[in-house]
């Protein structure tokens, strides 16, 4: 097997590792995105309750106001917490995505470095065309 053959060989292997990095890639930056919209979902569920609890004013005396307020105080705090991670998941979800174009540009160049390094042994596979013998004589004969 000579060394041109060897090297596409190479590089028709590294393009299918780099492809399968590329589909980890993916289902990397799926996750990511899947939990940043159920995190996101949450916070905001979180943050509806308690703006609803806060507005609430039907509190029979003074203690059940209290500890009304104390429990919509407690939501506004897991609201914020939901909500920092759900920033927290979205920059993961971000680095995730381009993580996912970087495997994508690798695997991209080295399919194009095979197809090139292919394209460069079909050409030196080739015989010259040769032109025309030259006929003996002149023209007019």
């Amino acid at each position: 097997m000579t060394a041109d053959r060897k090297r596409l060989l190479r590089l028709q292997r590294l393009e299918k590792v780099r492809a399968i990095a590329r589909q980890a890639a993916a289902a990397e930056a799926a996750r990511a995105e899947s939990t940043l919209s159920r995190l996101e979902a949450l916070a905001d569920r979180t943050r509806l309750l308690a703006e609803g609890y806060g507005r609430r004013t039907e509190a029979a005396d003074g203690h059940a106001l209290q500890q009304l307020n104390r429990f919509a105080g407690g939501l506004q705090g897991i609201a914020a917490s939901t909500r920092s991670d759900a920033d927290r998941a979205r920059s993961h979800a971000d680095a995730r995505m381009a993580d996912l174009g970087m495997a994508e540009r690798r695997r991209a160049a080295v399919e194009e470095r095979a197809q090139h390094h292919a394209r460069a042994m079909g050409k030196a596979a080739e015989h010259p065309i040769l032109g025309s013998r030259r006929g003996i004589g002149t023209t007019l004969d």
